[in-house]
C-alpha cells in the first residue's frame, strides 16, 4: 500500500471486535488474563498480548503498527514525548562510558539532553557537521554508540547529508538515529536511505493541532544482524539481560530495538504514552500527508515573499532554488517539497522582537506543525539555554526568526507579514 493508503488503514482491522469503522480507545490501565498460566506466558514472551498500558496497549499498537508502516520499518514504540524519544533511542544503546556523534544542527532540547542531561549518566556527545559529514569519520572510536541527526532541522532549516552519514556509520558499524520530526514520513524515509532508527514528536506535524504530545521510535528491519555483527559493541542485545531472566535479545524473533525499550527502558522508567493521545493522532495521523502538502506549499510562497522583502536580510527554505539546501530538498524529499518551517533574518535583535510583537494573525508559540501559523525567537526561546558559542556553532543568531506557516490562506499571512515588518 501507499502511505497515504497505509494513514487510514494499517495496523487496524475493523472486521475484529465489534467492527467499529474508527479505532477504539482502550481507555484502560490493566488487563484480565484467561488464567495464571496466561499471565506467566505473556510475561514470559511465549504468547503477545496486552500485559499493562506502561507497556503495551491496544490502541496504542494500532498507531505502533501504521507508523511503523509509514516510515517503511520493522516496529514501532509509541513514548510520552519526543524527547523521551530521542533519551529512549540513545539509552536503548548507550550507557556510562560511551559516547554519542551529534549534528550541528538539532532542536535545542536535544542539544540539552544530549550534551547536559545524559553527561550526568556517564554518556558524552561530540558534535559533527551534518551538512557535509566532512568530520564525523575522525570522531568515532570504540565508545561510539549512534550517531543522531535531524533530516531537516529545526530551526536552521538545513538538511543532512543522509547519504555520506549512513555510509561512514556502516563503515564503522555504528548505529544511526535520524530525527524525522519536521520533513515527516509524508516527504522522507530514512530507513530506505539505510538508516537504522527513526524518532519523531507526534505532537507537531503527525498532531497537527497543537493538541497532544507525544513520541515515536521506529527500527528497520535486520537490526538483529547488525547487533550480531557489532556484538562486542552492543552487549545490550548480544549478552544476556539479568533484569528478565537472562533474556537475549538477539535471539528472540522480533524487532530487537524496539522490543528493549519496552522491557527495559518504558517498564522501568515508564514515560508511556495514554490511549486517548494515541487515538487522538491516529485521527490526524490520516491526513499528515494532505496537510504537509499544504504546508509546504503554502511555506514556499511565503518564502519568495520574504525573499523579497527589502527589510529581510537572509531567508532559510530548502524550496528556494537560492536555498544552500535545495539541490538535498529535490534529492531526498517527495516532490522536492520542503515542509512548513522558515527561519528569516532582519537587521537588528530589536527589529526580530518587534516584528515578532506585531504580528497579529501569528501567534507567538514554540511548538511548530500547527494548522494555524506561528511565530517565534529561537534565540530566547527554544535554543535559549545554548551559549553564546554554541549557538554560534548552530546557525542561531539574535536575529533570526522562526515561522511554522500553517494552512490558513497565505493572502493573509503574506499581509500579516508585510505590517510586521513594517
Amino acid at each position: 500500500m501507499q502511505n497515504e493508503t497505509i494513514a487510514v488503514h494499517g495496523g487496524y482491522n475493523k472486521k475484529e471486535g465489534y467492527g467499529s469503522m474508527a479505532v477504539p480507545i482502550a481507555q484502560t490501565t490493566a488487563y484480565a488474563f484467561r488464567d495464571s498460566e496466561h499471565a506467566a506466558n505473556l510475561f514470559a514472551l511465549k504468547e503477545l498480548g496486552p500485559i499493562y498500558t506502561r507497556l503495551t496497549n491496544p490502541t496504542t499498537d494500532v498507531l505502533e503498527q501504521r507508523f511503523a508502516q509509514l516510515e517503511g520499518g520493522a516496529a514501532a514504540i509509541c513514548v510520552a514525548s519526543g524527547q523521551s524519544a530521542i533519551f529512549y533511542a540513545v539509552a536503548n544503546v548507550a550507557q556510562a562510558g560511551d559516547n554519542v556523534l551529534i549534528s550541528d544542527k538539532l532542536y535545542g532540547g536535544a542539544v540539552t539532553l544530549l550534551t547536559h542531561t545524559m553527561k550526568r549518566f556517564g554518556i558524552t556527545a561530540k558534535v559533527f557537521r551534518s551538512e557535509d559529514a566532512s568530520d564525523l569519520e575522525e570522531q568515532i572510536d570504540d565508545k561510539t554508540k549512534a550517531i543522531f541527526f535531524e533530516s531537516l532541522s529545526n530551526p536552521q532549516i538545513a538538511i543532512a547529508d543522509v547519504e555520506k552519514i549512513v555510509e561512514i556509520a556502516k563503515r564503522n558499524g555504528v548505529l544511526t538515529i535520524c530525527d524525522n520530526t519536521v520533513a515527516t514520513a509524508a516527504l522522507f524515509n530514512p530507513i530506505k536511505w539505510g538508516v537504522d532508527v527513526v524518532v519523531h514528536s507526534t505532537s507537531k506535524y503527525v498532531n497537527g493541532q497543537g493538541t497532544t504530545i507525544g513520541g515515536i521510535i521506529v527500527e528497520r528491519d535486520g537490526l538483529a544482524d547488525f547487533f550480531k555483527e557489532n556484538s562486542a559493541k552492543y552487549t545490550e542485545f548480544t549478552e544476556p539481560d539479568a533484569s528478565y531472566h537472562g533474556l537475549v535479545y538477539t535471539d528472540v524473533p522480533l524487532p530487537n530495538f524496539c522490543l528493549r525499550i519496552r522491557l527495559s527502558l518504558l517498564r522501568d522508567i515508564g514515560a508511556a504514552q495514554s490511549p486517548h493521545n494515541s487515538w487522538l493522532l491516529i485521527q490526524t495521523l490520516e491526513t499528515l500527508a494532505l496537510r504537509v502538502d499544504r504546508h509546504s506549499d503554502n511555506a514556499l510562497e511565503i518564502a519568495k515573499f520574504l525573499e523579497a522583502h527589502p527589510k529581510v536580510k537572509a531567508v532559510n527554505y530548502p524550496g528556494l532554488e537560492s536555498d544552500k539546501y535545495y539541490a538535498k530538498a529535490q534529492k531526498y524529499f517527495k516532490g522536492g517539497k520542503a515542509s512548513g518551517l522558515i527561519s528569516f533574518d532582519v537587521e537588528t535583535y530589536e527589529e526580530a522582537k518587534k516584528v515578532i510583537d506585531s504580528a497579529k494573525l501569528f501567534s507567538v508559540v514554540v511548538n511548530i506543525g500547527d494548522s494555524k501559523s506561528l511565530i517565534t525567537h529561537p534565540a530566547s526561546t527554544t535554543h535559549s539555554q545554548m551559549s553564546e558559542e554554541e549557538l554560534k556553532a548552530s546557525g542561531i543568531n539574535p536575529v533570526t526568526i522562526r515561522l511554522s506557516i500553517g494552512l490558513e490562506n497565505t493572502a493573509d499571512l503574506k499581509a500579516d507579514l508585510e505590517q510586521a515588518l513594517n
